[in-house]
């Protein structure tokens, strides 16, 4: 920090007492609902137990599906499944791990425990939180019980056309599949909005970049790569589904599309993936082994810069799974020498832990062993990626199940050793019993033994040539005899599991104030004295290490003696900070408990799911009533503007931010972020199948007249420029002029686009004849989803200028119709260039 803002942060406790009732108003805000009405709140504490809840709940789900797997392969010949029952089963087990189970108890772990790690009352968009886990629960399981019903998705959990194209899975399984992930990627991005702008905005003072907890660091990046990577396969599936629904030729290669498009689009998310849960894994880790070894973490800003390489790095590495697909030599060296590197930064991480240990006095305690185990595991997957990233070696054992031994080596080692660690350890600062020692330890040994067990023996089956994603084989070499010795592993790391299950009846009793505590004596703030409101007083932070470098600091943040003591306004409220040095900025009022962001979940899933079974006039229903439980918890969002407030030791701050202070434009700015790279997704697509498909490209005299696609950009820039001209006529000043400036700029916006698709429409180009058509309709339906937005919220921006809730002051909504307006203009005029002017093959 800057020499200005530590003075501005300096001071020390003050001895006086506090003022009578302070602590009883700050309760009275913050009290959650009774009984039944617990699934109305929407404070971190609540929705973060929950959140972990339901993760756990899909891991034994996914868990006992492979159970059954492991039944039907663990002799040859065996009958026990059927084979369509098999495919339904692996790829249910890999999908509900992959997307129902490993980033949501990630993003679930960073809601339940940030606030409490930054020294803040909760993230900035508790409903938003609220929504991403409802609409995670309901979605998850109704995707899962498509399992009960027959109509569970068959293709796998990577979903390769063209077997799940309309003619080769003609059920509604790969329907499920498509929406329903869809719709739980969403989930995970708005989770994601939440977490990046938490970390950013809502940091204790003083806790600056360079002293923030390590886990926070790693929950950052990896929201920012979900960001970047949910946004390809949410495309994928928009693509896929469209073909199959109306025959939109993207991945046929009789009308110009090609299936290797979807490996593209799906590995640019999924090896990615395999980070974005690695990352927070390791950022448990970091967090775990300095208070074993009783020692400052070695190397912290080397983690950090490694943490951002392997986020950069995991971009690069998707052709990785298609070393066999027949790409050029020149993209398979590149692709492989990035697979090498990446173990670079990884090694850095590992190196690091190994030298805290060395440098302190290590506990085998239950977390600690799960560390150790994760460090074992870990590494040797991490050994066989750097086997299989060899492509004469890939291309032995491709689709061998030495690669299903080497991805749940690295994923199981790598996620979820440190997860069940993670439980053992912040389990006292959430429940008022820690989980047992003696029956962790079991745990333990179960599940390193059983794992190793079950896995160790598939790279040698692999090795000797057994085909992975076959429901039996035949009696041959001893692959009859490897599969039994993994079956009975697989069925050990089952009991590790069922006595963790029990530990927690036993001892796991949730607290959302008074839980068991500092059991660890730990060094990071989750360990404070907290309480559903997080810590008493938000505290200043001046090291790494507060708990360990500034003795007393519990007890004074319990007392009452540092910021934010009470409720300055008598509602929920949590200090916003500056990004870089945390120091003070505003004070923001946070939402209270209620019915909206439960309900906009469930009607949003209604709509997708079904959509999926084609009630569509009901699905539109649950869309609009979704749509309405959204804006009716926007309405309260935009509180007016108070006085200046004090929290704490003479600093007053403000109680309104607009414009780029403001977190709600942070947050819309990550969501342009979402939008873009869903769009380069789309770009990418564009350009590869003009690539591989030349010939369905028309002519330069096929298409359009050149004066359409220029009325539809003057169009959208005359939109840009009443929305700028709109800015100046503020309800403050004209609010007729105001309401009609948005007014005639969305007829502009929705006249472009109508142009757009007239133009395609008069040339002859139909979206089902061939990719190019189905391509520039696809641009034009990018561009509607925006549009429709768009108008909705100009629509809530003139309600709410009607209702005097938005003026020069009070301009938050308006600042964020601007942002997202500016990117439609420069979307739709970037699809008109692609489109009508590039690429055309004369």
């Amino acid at each position: 920090m800057s020499e200005p803002s530590q003075a501005r942060l300096a001071g020390h406790p003050n001895k006086l007492p506090r003022p009578k009732g302070e602590l009883e108003a700050l309760e009275a805000a913050w009290e959650r609902p009774k009984g039944w009405r617990i699934i109305t709140a929407v404070n971190n504490t609540v929705v973060g137990y929950f959140y972990v809840g339901t993760a756990v709940l899909f891991f034994l789900l996914a868990g006992i599906l492979a159970l059954l797997m492991r039944l039907q392969l663990a002799v040859p010949s065996n009958t026990f499944l059927s084979p369509e029952t098999y495919n339904q089963i692996f790829t249910m087990h890999g999908t509900v791990m992959m997307f129902l189970f490993a980033v949501p108890v990630v993003e679930a772990m960073g809601i339940l425990l940030l606030p409490q790690m930054l020294g803040a009352r909760d993230l900035p968009f508790p409903r938003l939180s609220a929504f991403a886990f409802w609409a995670y629960f309901v979605g998850g399981l109704i995707f899962f019980g498509t399992l009960f019903y027959d109509v569970a998705p068959s293709g796998g959990w990577f979903m390769y056309p063209p077997l799940t194209g309309a003619q080769y899975s003609p059920g509604l399984g790969a329907d499920f599949w498509l929406l329903g992930i869809g719709f739980i990627e969403i989930s995970a991005i708005a989770g994601a909005i939440e977490l990046i702008v938490g970390v950013l905005r809502t940091r204790a003072p003083g806790m600056t970049l360079d002293r923030m907890p390590m886990f926070a660091w790693t929950m950052l990046i990896f929201a920012a790569m979900i960001a970047f990577a949910f946004p390809a396969v949410i495309l994928a599936t928009m693509l896929l589904e469209l073909e199959r629904a109306f025959g939109w030729p993207f991945f046929m290669p009789q009308k110009g599309g090609d299936a290797l498009l979807w490996q593209h689009l799906f590995w640019f998310f999924g090896h990615p993936e395999v980070y974005i849960i690695f990352l927070p894994a390791a950022g448990m880790v970091s967090m775990i082994v300095p208070t074993m070894a009783r020692t400052p973490l070695v190397g912290y800003r080397m983690i950090v810069v490694a943490l951002i390489a392997t986020g950069f790095f995991s971009f690069g590495l998707w052709v990785h799974h298609m070393f066999t697909t027949g790409i050029p030599a020149l993209s398979l060296s590149f692709f492989s020498a990035a697979s090498m590197a990446v173990a670079i930064p990884s090694g850095i991480q590992v190196f690091a832990w190994i030298a805290t240990i060395a440098a302190g006095r290590m506990q085998l305690t239950t977390p600690s062993l799960f560390v150790l185990g994760f460090l074992f595991i870990f590494t040797l997957g991490g050994l066989t990626g750097v086997m299989v990233a060899m492509v004469p070696f890939d291309w032995q054992v491709h689709d061998t199940y030495f690669v299903v031994a080497h991805f749940h080596y690295v994923l199981v080692g790598g996620m979820v050793f440190p997860l069940f660690g993670a439980f053992y350890y912040w389990a006292p600062a959430f429940s008022r019993r820690p989980l047992s020692e003696r029956l962790g330890k079991v745990t333990f040994a179960l599940m390193f033994v059983g794992f190793n067990v079950a896995f160790f023996p598939m790279h040698i089956s692999g090795l000797m040539g057994m085909p992975r994603r076959v429901y039996t084989y035949p009696a041959v070499a001893e692959w009859g005899v490897l599969n039994m010795i993994s079956t009975v592993g697989a069925f050990l790391f089952a009991t590790g599991v069922l006595v963790f299950l029990l530990d927690l009846v036993r001892n796991l009793r949730p607290a959302l104030s008074d839980p068991a505590g500092d059991v660890w004596k730990g060094a990071s703030l989750e360990w404070m004295h907290n309480h559903v409101y997080g810590p008493r007083s938000v505290p200043l932070v001046t090291s790494r290490d507060p708990l360990w470098d500034q003795p007393g600091l519990s007890e004074q943040s319990k007392e009452g003696r540092h910021y934010l003591p009470g409720t300055v306004t008598g509602q929920r409220e949590t200090i916003i900070t500056s990004p870089i040095e945390a120091v003070p900025e505003a004070l923001q009022r946070l939402p209270g408990d209620g019915w909206p962001p439960l309900l906009g979940a469930v009607f949003t899933a209604g709509f997708f799911m079904l959509l999926t079974v084609k009630y569509v006039m009901l699905a539109f229903v649950s869309g609009a009533l979704a749509l309405l439980m959204i804006l009716v918890w926007m309405w309260s969002s935009d509180p007016a503007p108070l006085p200046r407030a004090e929290i704490g030791h003479g600093i007053k701050v403000s109680t309104y931010l607009s414009g780029p202070r403001s977190h709600s434009w942070w947050a819309m700015v990550v969501l342009l972020v979402v939008a873009g790279s869903l769009y380069l997704s789309f770009v990418f697509s564009y350009l590869f199948l003009w690539t591989v498909s030349p010939q369905v490209w028309p002519k330069p005299g096929q298409m359009p007249p050149s004066w359409w696609p220029i009325l539809a950009a003057t169009l959208l820039a005359a939109s840009s420029g009443l929305i700028l001209l709109a800015g100046r006529f503020l309800p403050s000043r004209n609010g007729v002029a105001f309401i009609g400036a948005i007014a005639v700029a969305v007829l502009l916006l929705g006249g472009s686009l109508g142009a757009d698709v007239l133009s395609h429409w008069r040339a002859g180009l139909r979206p089902d004849a061939d990719a190019h058509g189905a391509l520039a309709y696809m641009a034009s339906f990018l561009q509607f989803q925006l549009v429709l937005t768009l108008v909705v919220m100009a629509g809530f921006a003139i309600a709410r200028s009607l209702a005097g809730m938005l003026n020069l002051r009070r301009r938050v909504v308006f600042d964020n119709l601007v942002l997202l307006w500016h990117y439609t203009v420069a979307q739709g005029l970037f699809g008109l260039l692609l489109v009508h002017g590039f690429p055309r093959i004369a």
